[in-house]
C-alpha cells in the first residue's frame, strides 16, 4: 500500500525507471529526426506526398519527444550530460540537435508554414554557434585526450552536417525573403557553405589517416561512418541551393562557376563513398561476422542515403543534369527501406527495455 512504501524507497524508485534510462541517452538519438526529415522531403520531390506527410508527423512528434527526454535529463543528469559535451566519442552527437532542428525546418517551408520554419533557422543558428565553441573548447582544453585511433570517427563530421544543414534552410529562406534580407541570408549561407566545406577537409583528413594506418576492427566501423558520405552529400544540396538562388544575388551570380565546380565536387566525393562504405558494412557483418542489433547511430546511416536522393534530385535542376534523373528514386527507396528496418530496430528495442524492466526491479 502506498503509505507503506519507505522515503528510501520512493526516492529510490525513478531510478529504475525512466530517469536511469535518460542517464545513458545517446546525444546522437536527433539523427532520428535528421533521417526521417530527409526521408520525407525526398519523397516529397519524387512525388510521394502521402509518404512526405505521414514522416512529417512524425518527425513533429519525434522532435518535441527527444527535446523533452533532453531537457529531463538535463536537469536529473547534469554531469553527465557535461561529460559527453567533452568526450571525444560522445560530444560531435550534439551536433545532431543542430542538424534535426534545420531539416525539420526545412520540412515546415516545404509544407508552406514559413514562420515556424524561420524560428527552426534561428534556433539552429543558435545551437551551431553554442555547440561549436563549446565542444571544441572542451575537447581542446581536455587534460587527458585519447589517442587519434581511438578518439576520431565519422561522427566528427556531423559538424559538417550541423554546419551545412544551417546553409540549406538559410538558403531555402532566402529564395522566399524580401530584399535586403535575401542578400544577407544568401551571404551567410554561403560563408557557412564554404565553412562546413572547410571544416570537412581538416577532418577528413584525420579520419582518412586513420582509416589507413591504424589497425581496423569490425567494432570500429561504426554506423556514423555514414555521414562520410552524409556530410558532402548536404554539401552538394547547399551548393545547388546557392546556384538556384544566384539570378537574386549579384554577388553569388559572379560567383557561379565556382559554385557549380564546388557542388560538383562535393557530390563527387560523395558518390565515391558509396561503393567503399558498402563494401565495408560488408566486410564488417558478412566476412567478420559483426552482429547487426539496432543502436541509435543506424539513424545516421539513414540521413546520408535520402540526403544522397535530395541533393542529386537538386543539383540536377540547378545545373540542368538530366542524365542524373534515375539516382533520386533509386536512393529514396533505399532510404526509405533502410529507415524501414531502423524503426523496425528502435521499436523492438524499446519493448525489450520495457520487458526487461519489471525482471530488474524485481531481482
Amino acid at each position: 500500500m502506498p503509505h507503506l512504501i519507505s522515503r528510501a524507497d520512493r526516492d529510490q524508485a525513478p531510478r529504475t525507471g525512466l530517469r536511469a534510462a535518460l542517464a545513458g541517452l545517446s546525444p546522437s538519438y536527433f539523427a532520428l529526426v535528421m533521417a526521417t526529415g530527409i526521408v520525407a522531403i525526398a519523397a516529397e520531390l519524387q512525388g510521394r506526398p502521402l509518404v512526405a506527410a505521414v514522416l512529417f508527423d512524425l518527425n513533429v512528434v519525434a522532435y518535441a519527444l527527444l527535446w523533452l527526454l533532453s531537457l529531463l535529463r538535463l536537469a536529473w543528469h547534469p554531469r553527465r550530460m557535461a561529460a559527453d559535451l567533452a568526450d571525444h566519442h560522445r560530444g560531435p552527437g550534439f551536433f545532431t540537435t543542430v542538424a534535426a532542428t534545420c531539416v525539420l525546418g526545412s520540412q515546415m517551408l516545404l509544407a508552406g508554414h514559413p514562420g515556424p520554419a524561420l524560428a527552426l533557422w534561428l534556433l539552429g543558428a543558435l545551437l551551431w554557434f553554442a555547440l561549436t565553441y563549446a565542444i571544441f573548447a572542451a575537447l581542446a582544453v581536455r587534460h587527458d585526450k585519447p589517442s587519434l585511433a581511438e578518439g576520431i570517427h565519422g561522427g566528427w563530421l556531423l559538424a559538417v552536417v550541423a554546419t551545412q544543414s544551417v546553409a540549406v534552410l538559410g538558403a531555402l529562406l532566402a529564395a522566399q525573403a524580401p530584399q535586403p534580407w535575401r542578400l544577407e541570408l544568401n551571404f551567410l549561407a554561403l560563408s557557412m557553405w564554404l565553412w562546413g566545406g572547410m571544416l570537412y577537409i581538416w577532418t577528413m583528413t584525420l579520419i582518412f589517416y586513420r582509416y589507413v594506418f591504424f589497425r581496423f576492427s569490425p567494432g570500429d566501423l561504426a554506423p556514423p561512418y555514414w555521414i562520410n558520405m552524409g556530410a558532402m552529400a548536404i554539401s552538394t544540396l547547399a551548393g545547388a541551393r546557392l546556384i538556384a538562388n544566384a539570378p537574386e544575388a549579384p554577388f553569388l551570380a559572379s560567383l557561379l562557376p565556382f559554385l557549380k565546380g564546388f557542388t560538383v565536387f562535393y557530390w563527387a566525393t560523395a558518390s565515391w563513398w558509396i561503393p567503399m562504405l558498402v563494401v565495408l558494412a560488408l566486410w564488417r557483418h558478412l566476412w567478420r561476422r559483426f552482429p547487426l542489433r539496432y543502436d541509435p547511430l543506424y539513424w545516421g546511416a539513414v540521413f546520408p542515403l535520402g540526403m544522397y536522393a535530395v541533393c542529386s534530385a537538386e543539383m540536377a535542376q540547378a545545373m540542368t543534369l538530366d542524365f542524373l534523373s534515375w539516382i533520386p528514386p533509386v536512393f529514396l527507396y533505399a532510404a526509405l527501406a533502410a529507415w524501414g528496418l531502423t524503426f523496425y530496430g528502435m521499436l523492438r528495442s524499446l519493448l525489450r527495455r520495457r520487458d526487461d524492466q519489471p525482471a530488474a526491479e524485481a531481482s
